[in-house]
């Protein structure tokens, strides 16, 4: 695991995992730290929790879309607030089972079926720490993104691809919803993104998927 400091308070814990990596993204904010996906399992929450060490910040987890990699920590933060769209609690909800089932040879640590307990349905704000959590449908249905307005840092989750040779993602919506969202990020001030699998990249990467699309 690889400890990434991409400004002063977003902070990428990237995980190779077989042959991809995984990475968890904290924001230490004034009021709240945001864990941006919560990996899979305890094992890999936990050295988030570590790194905070001393910081008494509540803590608010965002899971950024169903995807099993993105949601089997979750149990370790079942007291904490834990967001996602209101369609992720309810398909998470439905497939969690089978997921755990498919790809239980991926678990780290612990994992213990933990749903999201505040869910939205276009917007959600947090003025005190300028921190905006959005609904960004594209690699799936219920995707959401998180813009760090201080520090210009936007957590796409895995709508931008896994690599740079496969920058387009896969993409459950159809093309025209996906390329609604990437003309949103581009109306968004920021120049640094950060992403489910990829390495940390600019503002630019938009551009060039939607070139490539």
């Amino acid at each position: 695991m690889e400890i990434i400091k991409v400004k002063k308070r977003n902070i990428v814990f990237k995980y190779n995992v077989a042959d991809w990596d995984l990475n968890l993204h904290l924001i230490m904010g004034n009021k709240y730290n945001y864990i941006i996906d919560t990996g899979l399992g305890s094992l890999s929450i936990s050295p988030v929790i570590e790194y905070l060490g001393n910081n008494r910040n509540p803590v608010i987890a965002v899971n950024t879309h169903y995807h099993w990699d993105h949601i089997w920590g979750n149990g370790l933060l079942e007291n904490c607030t834990i967001i996602s769209h209101q369609l992720c609690r309810k398909i998470i909800s439905e497939k969690w089972d089978e997921m755990l089932e498919k790809r239980k040879q991926f678990v780290r640590g612990d994992v213990q079926k933990c749903l999201p307990n505040l869910t939205f349905e276009d917007t959600l704000y947090f003025p005190d720490d300028k921190i905006k959590i959005f609904y960004t449908p594209g690699h799936t249905v219920d995707c959401i993104s998180v813009l760090d307005e201080e520090e210009g840092v936007i957590n796409t989750g895995d709508n931008i691809g896994d690599t740079m040779e496969e920058i387009v993602p896969s993409v459950e919506t159809g093309k025209e919803v996906f390329i609604n969202t990437l003309l949103k990020y581009k109306e968004m001030d920021f120049d640094t993104c950060v992403s489910g699998h990829n390495t940390v990249l600019g503002r630019e990467v938009i551009d060039i998927i939607l070139k490539e699309i």
